[in-house]
């Protein structure tokens, strides 16, 4: 078994040690004994994208998505959006996410499109949105009640992250949101969604990295890229100690500040 892993523009964009999700995954596979190569996708350079299983993207400032405008609106553009099309699987984070959408739009109200592989755009804030935040998978109706009472949350289901953005994401109908916020700001902090999913994209706001202290969603993730590519197989868990102390370390924190808790 193999996963060939293609990391898009780590020269632009790899805020706050994003790189660490491509080493997660790989170490992740590594202990079940399943290979992993990792290339890169640089600024200006062609390569044949079909050939991955996996696509990471991560972080980038305003200045560093428009220097990849250019370059994504040829091959390389085409080749992304022929890879979601495809079902293959991506792993987005925050301007690598909005990149993925229609279009951005300033707070000077200058307008920039991007590559529209997925229904949602993003507008900028004067205010940033900023801090450790938690969001749980799944479906919103599990979350809260119509009277914001407390539920039991089950914490494998929940992803702790660092978010620091400007833009704030709406979605159309044709995506899912990733999840939904628990505490924190998620896409634009109104609506309470976090992040995308469509087909095998996962996009979302969450910094960090986000995968070493969320193990199971790294696994979800993995799952997916190998599931398309053989189907059936077998994925044994791991000892996930210290990667659960950490997550736990992370959401007790974050959600002592709301009015949810753990079972």
């Amino acid at each position: 078994m193999e996963i060939r892993i293609c990391h898009l523009f780590p020269e632009a964009l790899n805020l706050y040690g994003d790189r660490g999700n491509v080493l997660c995954m790989k170490q992740r596979l590594s202990w079940r004994g399943i290979d992993c190569k990792i290339d890169s996708l640089h600024v200006g350079e062609h390569k044949d994208l079909s050939k991955y299983d996996l696509f990471f993207m991560g972080g980038g400032q305003d200045f560093e998505q428009e220097v990849l405008l250019q370059d994504l609106s040829g091959h390389n553009g085409q080749e992304i959006k022929a890879a979601v099309a495809d079902g293959k699987t991506f792993l987005c984070i925050c301007g690598g996410y909005q990149i993925l959408g229609r279009h951005y739009e300033t707070s000077a109200g200058i307008r920039c499109e991007f590559l529209g592989a997925l229904d949602l755009y993003t507008i900028g804030g004067a205010k940033r949105l900023i801090g450790n935040y938690a969001y749980r998978l799944e479906a919103e109706e599990t979350i809260l009640s119509a009277k914001g009472k407390k539920n039991n949350i089950d914490s494998r289901l929940i992803v702790v992250g660092f978010e620091n953005h400007s833009g704030r994401t709406y979605l159309g109908p044709d995506v899912k949101p990733l999840g939904y916020v628990l505490a924190g700001n998620g896409n634009n902090g109104k609506d309470r969604t976090e992040g995308v999913r469509y087909k095998n994209v996962f996009g979302t706001y969450s910094h960090g990295p986000v995968l070493p202290k969320n193990p199971f969603f790294c696994d979800r993730i993995l799952r997916s890229a190998l599931e398309r590519k053989y189907g059936s197989f077998s994925f044994p868990p791991l000892e996930d100690a210290f990667e659960n102390a950490a997550h736990h370390q992370v959401l007790s924190q974050v959600l002592k500040r709301s009015f949810f808790h753990l079972p």
